[in-house]
């Protein structure tokens, strides 16, 4: 479980990422966290990427239907421009932003900004998801979550996609993606990249 650092004297911001497979928690976790610093009376301000949809446009929304406002955001560059005098600023979804990203984080961390992103470690194929493995390298507090293997009940950090295209990005829920352990993932010769004993 995460701890939250405590704040002494003059302000330090840091950077937290989440990530984990789909359906693993990782949106549940950051809306957890938010509340937390709402209830500790700390300002804060909340984004996704424009382009995730799927629940609602301006609202972040957990599979479990837990909800939190949210700013919908097209350029990564424009959540500075939001966040003046800001004690926490929360992002879902991050790894569908640009690379830009990573340094929106950093300029707001170095301004004594608390910044608590969310998302896909791993895109479907199993390879690392557009900015996350440079956030998680400049990281302070990093969680990774694992849903339950839908075929083995095994701890699962794949995200299998059950429809057909090579699109990296392709919003969907269970109709689209189940969770599933690293044996399981590997043992379908669709997805099978990697020689398996």
């Amino acid at each position: 479980m995460f701890i939250e650092p405590s704040i002494r004297g003059e302000r330090r911001g840091w950077i937290e990422v989440i990530c984990g497979s789909m359906f693993s928690g990782k949106t549940e976790e950051l809306i957890r966290r938010l509340r937390r610093a709402e209830i500790a009376n700390l300002s804060l301000k909340i984004f996704k990427p424009a382009i995730d949809t799927r629940y609602d446009e301006a609202q972040i929304v957990s599979h479990n239907a837990n909800i939190i406002p949210s700013i919908p955001v097209i350029d990564s560059k424009d959540i500075l421009s939001e966040c003046q005098n800001i004690d926490v600023v929360g992002i879902d979804e991050v790894q569908f932003f640009d690379n830009e990203i990573i340094h929106v984080c950093e300029l707001l961390a170095v301004r004594g900004v608390r910044v608590i992103v969310a998302g896909l470690d791993m895109d479907y194929k199993g390879n690392p998801f557009g900015p996350m493995p440079q956030l998680l390298a400049i990281a302070d507090f990093i969680t990774k979550l694992h849903a339950i293997c839908v075929r083995c009940g095994n701890l699962a950090s794949m995200s299998y996609r059950k429809t057909s295209g090579d699109d990296q990005i392709l919003l969907g829920e269970k109709e689209a993606y189940e969770p599933r352990c690293r044996h399981c993932y590997y043992e379908n010769e669709d997805n099978n990249t990697i020689a398996i004993a």
